[in-house]
């Protein structure tokens, strides 16, 4: 089954989605904060894995320099 991060973390909360997933509740909060495409495959083993749909080539967003 697929679903959203945010949905996960509905589920679950930040810091079980983050310890399932493999990263830091930070990495977790900021993904969901800028609107990342990561989608929660949930495995019959219990098992999660985490993918990430983006653009290719992808272009990183210029910084604002003076």
């Amino acid at each position: 089954m697929k679903i959203s991060l945010a949905e996960f973390v509905d589920e679950v909360g930040q810091v079980k989605a983050a310890d399932a997933i493999g990263v830091h509740q930070t990495a977790i909060s900021k993904a969901i904060r800028v609107g990342r495409q990561i989608f929660i495959n949930k495995l019959p083993t219990g098992e999660v894995k985490a993918v990430e749909y983006r653009e290719f080539p992808h272009i990183k967003k210029q910084e604002h320099q003076e």
